[in-house]
């Protein structure tokens, strides 16, 4: 079994034990009270014709382990929004990353900047937490969804408001993300299922990704060079996780990473 399957069995795991303690129902019920997401400020802020950044607070992966021993999560927020980050990503997956839907809460109440939740998502029930949780962007992993799957759930998100990261590693994953009908599509330049890194992944799947999306580049960014290279492939938005999170000054450590932009 790979660390994405283990991520997922995880995730469902955790599905079933919430959805004991609140029904779907009872979800969706409180979801049309509250209304929909304005998620479409994700969208735009990714697509504001400069390359945007996506900054992200996480303690831990599974490849690397822990990341940030000392993890004083508003203040990173805070940084990254203080610095300019168009969106701010947030890991709420527990086992591996260290994350939790209280971290995701506390931060969304601290800025204003549009926010990802980012997790597994293997069930809709994930979806409608998000909207409650006040995300305005959630991730869905190819990997884990087949196209019709992932057409449904990004049904369900347009019906909540929500905007969607559909995260992609290779061709075949990247039509069925147009396929399904995504708006933002990630390509991974590490594999999930090994966690190895190809740096020229984004490059050679640019081409795939319709002029209309949002074309994201994930993962592996670690100077203001690898910025300027996405950027010339056409990337419209970076998503950056660990160089950020090593950086003893988080704001000044993205400003080098923007470099002449």
């Amino acid at each position: 079994m790979s660390i994405l399957d283990e991520l997922a069995a995880h995730a469902r795991e955790r599905v079933l034990a919430d959805s004991e303690n609140m029904s779907l129902d009872i979800l969706q019920a409180m979801c049309r009270e509250k209304g929909r997401a304005n998620g479409a400020r994700f969208y735009d802020a990714l697509k504001k014709g400069n390359l945007s950044f996506i900054c992200e607070v996480k303690k831990a992966s599974p490849s690397k382990g822990v990341i940030a021993r000392d993890f004083p999560y508003l203040d990173i927020a805070r940084d990254y929004e203080a610095a300019g980050a168009d969106c701010i990503s947030c890991l709420t997956e527990p086992k591996w990353f260290l994350g939790s839907d209280d971290i995701f809460r506390d931060i969304r109440a601290a800025v204003s900047t549009p926010m990802l939740r980012k997790d597994f998502t293997v069930s809709d029930y994930q979806l409608y937490q998000s909207r409650l949780m006040g995300a305005d962007c959630v991730l869905l992993i190819c990997a884990l969804l087949d196209t019709k799957t992932l057409a449904q759930y990004l049904a369900v998100c347009d019906e909540l408001g929500l905007s969607a990261l559909v995260e992609t590693h290779d061709a075949d994953e990247i039509r069925s993300a147009v396929a399904a009908g995504a708006k933002i599509i990630g390509v991974n330049n590490r594999n999930l299922k090994d966690f190895s890194v190809d740096f020229s992944n984004a490059a050679r799947l640019r081409d795939l990704i319709p002029p209309e999306a949002v074309y994201v580049a994930e993962s592996g960014v670690q100077s203001a060079q690898d910025v300027a290279a996405l950027r010339s492939i056409g990337a419209d938005a970076v998503l950056i996780g660990e160089t950020l999170m090593r950086a003893p000054d988080k704001a000044r450590r993205l400003t080098e990473l923007r470099g002449n932009l």
